[in-house]
């Protein structure tokens, strides 16, 4: 009898592929009995499980296999066969759970897929005819009873809120709890006050309506859209991003988005759809203005309104939500924009608040159809404007001013058009020289805002510099200051000049940027206020000294990186501002050396380079900034919203991205904290040249780095795209050569990622780099192909008819470059081994064939003789006449002479390829024995 555990499993998965299932039990049983080890235990018990359901022992099954699940939880096998051996019992609802782990584990698997819908049809199916699904009633009425039980363990109380949230996503059980007065239950709950049962009651509302329009109908009606509300409008972030999403869930229902899933004749009673989702909005709306309303509540307001108003695809002509809205709506939204914190009427804001609103009035204009639609749009805000501005109130004309400085926030034309109403300029200059405070705050910012534009910065510059001189050296008030000097920064920026700035700081940009570093790092000082010092270090970091000032102060770094985490348009694009001037990855003009002597001769002034920006400087600043951890701030940065993180921020973060990738030393901790991740979305969204930067520092990473570790997973597939954008003639050499290095480095890791770049139609642009005349370029595109002809598909367009590919590689063996000879030697290697008919093409392509291949074997190089040898055992080996030919030539001399060679370690392997040649001759019996020396 055996002992070892291992020969017993063996010999009783030969029992079962014999079906004899009863001999394999034995087997596996004593195995188990003899067996200290934990994964062959799992191993064992999942395998006699197997055998009981071809027993038909079922209960005995879904033992064994809970045993394996026991020590491994993602045991695949195991789980499959106890969900089997479960739905074979009757436990359905058990089964489902199961089945559903496993396609978790495995998405694509479609047996798993399969079995999900077969088990989700037979539950639906008695939910219908009223049959409970054994334990699914019993188990929702139990986990209701200890939740609404005061007195209840907390951890029984922890459990049951979970098992109630999963339960309510699946479909069976969701419709259980829904039957059963399950909603009713789930509103106690959310009345007890209790945090944790509120969000458990919530979220399992959420698991309930999602997909089914129905439910979701129904559950809409019974807790109302004002309590749906009141709930979001809580002080307490969870509770209301729950509420949030639950709303959400309903409103993709009523849309028609979301998970599609039929439920037959229940369509039929959901009534139509447009009365409820107007309701929805209309409550939203009114929550924007209410003051029982969280800061966080209207966010979430502002939030759902931008999500679902505006058209996702422009294509459809349906903007009918987006008229109600500016009809019904939009005067309240421009209130929210007209806020001023510092005011003790204010409504509740976070610091999103406003800006969240700016961008919805943005998405509201830009989803507009025609001019009547802008134009309305325009009138509504200018009879705002009017109601507001009351030169006898000046409370009320703060708020029409703010609101201008909300709306060139958002859509900046509509804006522009604002500040060309009669008044609203001369307010603003007006409103800087009140002794208020607050008039100052309200108006610097306006101008800051409205000076965006060269025609309205003109008019600021004649009459608003000066007042915004006098305001910041006379005011104590930290953040009037800071904005004025923002003002002063933008202001010269607007002008082509550096207007009354460098004067008034005394020739020293130093002394603005060391004040602004100091607000920065001042915690204590509001965000919102901290802002405006990044968006002058965006300015004052033109200074060569400011910026190498700037990356040597650790604090301020950290401080800017940590407002970067916000969702706030101006800091990111401030920030990306900043970085690229500090990384000196703008765009610089070359200047010509005779154009230079010209100007000098005439007497024109020709501006020097700083030597804070030459490239030792530039260099030692990136490598502060990678210390400092400037890659995982921008990687935070690139998962903001489109809305926040624009096209224009998008091009400057590509931008300092590609300055960081310029040392190859350096990309391996560019990828360590997210980088690679980072530049994918950046390579396909944003403006053309953003896309280029991005590609190229892409290229870089990939050109050097291990793909599985830079790209882990699908990821990988996503870069291919953006380095074939760069085979273009209208991309530089550079970006050509690196894009070529990486797709190099790509083809060599696997057949689906060679299969990818063919999909992305780069075979023919490799091939035309393989014609360059720089050297770099032909060597990089030959050493790509050489990894690429492993593809069959790549092999099939070399022996189809009409093409010159083969002769080209041919010929490149043929060149003096000895890597672009390795290249090509192993491309023509590989697809002669792989490929017969190319064996007697390659004598067709040229006449010059026989001396490259006898070169080849020749060659100083034994790398380039080895393949060469290669080459020539595999057209000896393709055909006895092809042999023949090649016998005949003095190949035969080269072969012989090297494979009488005494053994050497160091070309052992050219050797054994020449004595393998002279084999396959004598196998054909074209030359004689060899006999060594």
């Amino acid at each position: 009898q055996m002992e070892d555990p291992i020969q017993l499993k063996e010999e009783g998965n030969k029992y079962f592929q014999a079906s004899d299932y009863e001999k394999a039990v034995q087997s596996y049983t004593q195995a188990i009995k003899l067996n200290k080890d934990k994964a062959l235990q799992a191993v064992l018990y999942r395998n006699r499980a197997a055998c009981f359901l071809k027993k038909e022992e079922y209960a005995k099954a879904a033992s064994d296999a809970s045993r394996a699940i026991d020590i491994n939880a993602s045991d695949i096998k195991a789980l499959y066969r106890r969900s089997q051996a479960l739905e074979k019992l009757g436990k359905l609802d058990q089964a489902f759970k199961d089945a559903q782990k496993c396609a978790t584990i495995e998405p694509r698997n479609k047996n798993f897929q399969e079995t999900l819908r077969r088990l989700g049809a037979n539950i639906q199916e008695k939910v219908n005819a009223g049959g409970a699904v054994p334990g699914s009633q019993t188990r929702v009425q139990k986990m209701f009873e200890i939740l609404l039980d005061e007195n209840s363990e907390k951890e029984k109380r922890e459990k049951a809120a979970n098992n109630l949230i999963v339960l309510g996503r699946e479909e069976a059980g969701a419709e259980r709890i829904f039957q059963n007065n399950g909603v009713s239950l789930l509103l106690q709950l959310i009345e007890t006050k209790n945090a944790e049962l509120i969000l458990a009651a919530v979220r399992t509302l959420s698991g309930m309506c999602t997909g089914h329009k129905a439910r979701a109908t129904a559950i809409l009606h019974y807790l109302g859209i004002d309590n749906i509300c009141m709930w979001m409008s809580v002080d307490n972030e969870e509770i209301s991003l729950a509420v949030c999403n639950l709303l959400q869930t309903i409103t993709d229902c009523l849309l028609g988005q979301g998970p599609e899933e039929h439920h037959g004749k229940e369509e039929a009673v959901v009534l139509d759809t447009k009365k409820d989702l107007r309701m929805i909005t209309m409550r939203l709306l009114d929550m924007l203005v209410s003051k029982k309303v969280s800061g966080q509540g209207r966010d979430r307001a502002l939030n759902l309104l931008n999500k679902n108003i505006p058209r996702k695809d422009l294509k459809d002509h349906d903007n009918s939500r987006t008229v109600f809205v500016i009809d019904n709506g939009l005067k309240k939204i421009l209130k929210v924009v007209g806020q001023i914190p510092e005011m003790p009427d204010c409504l509740p804001l976070t610091e999103n608040t406003q800006l969240t609103a700016s961008v919805l009035l943005n998405k509201l204009y830009d989803d507009l159809r025609c001019d009547p639609e802008r134009d309305n749009y325009r009138v509504i805000c200018e009879e705002y404007i009017k109601s507001k501005i009351d030169p006898q109130n000046m409370d009320k004309t703060l708020h029409a001013i703010q609101m201008v400085s909300g709306v060139l926030q958002g859509p900046f034309d509509l804006g522009n058009k604002l500040l060309g109403m009669k008044g609203v300029m001369e307010m603003m200059v007006a409103l800087c020289g009140s002794e208020r405070e607050i008039d100052q705050l309200v108006a610097v910012e306006a101008l800051i805002h409205a000076s965006t534009k060269l025609s309205r910065a003109t008019f600021i510059i004649s009459n608003g510099v000066t007042l915004l001189k006098e305001i910041y050296k006379k005011t104590k008030n930290e953040k009037i200051k800071i904005r004025a000097l923002v003002g002063l920064c933008k202001l010269g920026s607007a002008g082509g000049t550096d207007y009354g700035l460098r004067q008034f700081a005394e020739g020293s940009t130093e002394k603005l940027a060391r004040q602004c570093r100091k607000w920065l790092c001042n915690t204590s000082i509001d965000a919102r206020t901290r802002k405006w010092a990044v968006e002058g270090l965006a300015y004052l970091t033109l200074d060569a000294d400011v910026k190498d000032d700037f990356v040597e102060d650790e604090p301020a770094l950290q401080a800017m990186f940590e407002l970067a985490k916000t969702s706030d348009k101006t800091i990111l694009y401030s920030v990306a501002s900043a970085l690229v001037n500090c990384t000196n990855s703008y765009d610089t003009k070359e200047l010509v050396p005779e154009l230079v002597q010209l100007a000098k001769f005439s007497k024109q002034h020709v501006p020097e380079e700083h030597p804070k920006d030459k490239k030792d400087f530039v260099v030692k600043r990136v490598k502060r900034l990678l210390k400092a951890g400037v890659v995982s701030a921008l990687a935070c940065m690139v998962k903001a919203d489109s809305a926040i993180l624009t096209d224009q921020s998008k091009e400057l973060v590509a931008r300092v991205f590609l300055a960081l990738c310029e040392d190859p030393k350096d990309r391996g901790t560019i990828v360590a904290q997210g980088g690679g991740k980072a530049l994918i979305p950046l390579a396909v969204e944003g403006t053309e040249v953003g896309k280029i930067k991005a590609s190229h520092a892409l290229a870089k990473i990939a050109a050097v780095s291990n793909p599985d570790m830079a790209f882990p997973g699908e990821r990988v597939y996503e870069v291919v795209r953006p380095l074939v954008s760069l085979l273009n003639t209208e991309r530089d050499g550079l970006q050509n050569y690196e894009a070529l290095l990486g797709l190099t480095n790509f083809s060599g890791r696997s057949d689906k990622l060679r299969m990818k770049i063919v999909k992305e139609r780069a075979l023919p642009d490799i091939e035309n780099y393989m014609f360059e005349n720089h050297d770099q370029l032909r060597q990089a595109a030959t050493e790509c192909m050489c990894n690429l002809v492993v593809n069959k598909e790549v092999q099939e367009r070399f022996v189809a008819d009409g093409n010159d590919r083969l002769k080209l590689v041919v010929l490149l063996c043929g060149e003096e470059d000895e890597k672009v000879q390795v290249a090509a030697a192993g491309a023509l290697a590989m697809l002669t081994a792989a490929q017969k008919k190319l064996c007697s093409k390659m004598t067709e392509v040229t006449t010059q064939w026989l001396e490259i291949l006898q070169r080849l074997c020749l060659h100083d190089n034994m790398e380039v003789q080895h393949r060469g040898l290669v080459i020539a055992f595999n057209l000896i080996s393709a055909d006895k006449d092809l042999a023949k030919k090649l016998v005949e030539t003095e190949l035969l001399e080269i072969l012989t002479y090297l494979g009488k060679q005494e053994d050497d370690p160091k070309k052992q392997h050219i050797i054994n390829v020449a004595r393998d040649c002279l084999t396959r001759c004598m196998d054909y019996g074209l030359i004689k024995p060899l006999s060594r020396a």
